[in-house]
């Protein structure tokens, strides 16, 4: 009786169809994203750094990614390479539990009520308005804030415009207003909603394809599967948002010190540079992302899995058959 009670609940939790009489809370998603936020923004600031100059880099200054590392080191010391982190640690954090919370909330909502499954269509929706409620709540702003700082050269204060991340809020909500803590909204709405819809639809599925593991099945990815997992569901949003990211940077670094913007809005921003620097320019930054965005979504899926996988086992039970 015990064997057929083991095989029948061995049976039940490799079962995708199998239903759970809880699901998993969204206070938990959004937990399990802050810490692995935490964990990202610590490991990754260099190369983030580093995209911020190359996208701002008009005249070539910059011959790559290790000439423009190297170069910041160099001529502004070790240090430089972590400017911004402050804000960038702090956003993050913020940014995925927003994320992870708020694609609990609407997934929620595209949930088929009887079976408890969400489609792939669902799943993308879900994505998207998580991807746009971060962008406008969290992401913006901080971004603002992030690059007018990374863009500063040189590390003595008095040298130097914004001396932090508070200063250099206050400074530009004085300037320019409290919109200007918003500037490049729109394409960053657009790069970060079509990001979130592709992540966690792509999460999912190589979950499923890669190690059977479907969610609230109670069972726990290894951390390298999370990593494989997350590694691959971050590699297409910045191929296919790179031109979105680009703009938001140019916009968001621009200032209304010393006369007119040169860019007056997302469309304007994609023609300018089409037309002044090239298609390719509409791309510039993107290796460093990829060297950012896939091992950052590794990092931090291998934390959230952990954290959730943990709350699955002990607080969740998959329903009898």
């Amino acid at each position: 009786m015990k064997q057929e009670d083991g095989g029948a609940k061995a049976q039940t939790q490799g079962n995708p169809n199998s239903a759970l009489k809880a699901a998993i809370p969204p206070y938990m998603k959004a937990i399990s994203g802050s810490l692995g936020g935490i964990v990202e923004a610590s490991c990754l600031q260099p190369i983030d750094v580093i995209k911020t100059r190359l996208q701002l880099d008009r005249s070539g200054n910059y011959k790559g990614i290790a000439h423009c590392g190297t170069t910041i080191a160099r001529t502004e010391g070790v240090r430089a390479l972590w400017k911004g982190l402050t804000p960038f640690a702090t956003h993050l954090t913020l940014k995925y539990a927003l994320r992870m919370g708020s694609n609990a909330v609407f997934q929620s909502v595209f949930k088929d009520p009887k079976s408890g499954k969400i489609s792939n269509q669902g799943r993308l929706l879900s994505g998207f308005g998580a991807g746009v409620l971060e962008a406008l709540a969290i992401v913006t702003p901080f971004e603002v804030v992030k690059i007018r700082l990374q863009q500063q050269r040189g590390l003595s204060p008095e040298l130097l415009k914004y001396k932090g991340p508070v200063h250099c809020a206050r400074m530009i909500v004085r300037e320019e207003g409290i919109l200007g803590l918003w500037a490049g909204a729109a394409p960053t709405v657009m790069r970060n909603g079509t990001n979130q819809a592709a992540m966690f639809t792509a999460k999912n599925s190589f979950d499923i394809l890669l190690w059977s593991k479907h969610e609230g099945d109670g069972k726990v990815l290894l951390p390298w599967q999370s990593m494989i997992s997350g590694f691959l569901a971050g590699t297409a949003g910045p191929i296919c948002t790179g031109p979105f990211d680009v703009v938001k940077t140019r916009l968001m670094a621009q200032s209304r010190e010393g006369g007119e913007l040169k860019y007056k809005g997302m469309i304007h921003a994609i023609r300018t540079i089409y037309s002044e620097e090239g298609l390719r320019a509409l791309w510039k930054g993107l290796l460093p992302r990829l060297m950012r965005i896939p091992p950052g979504q590794a990092i931090m899926w291998t934390v959230a899995d952990q954290i959730i996988g943990l709350y699955e086992r002990r607080h969740l039970k998959v329903a009898e058959l």
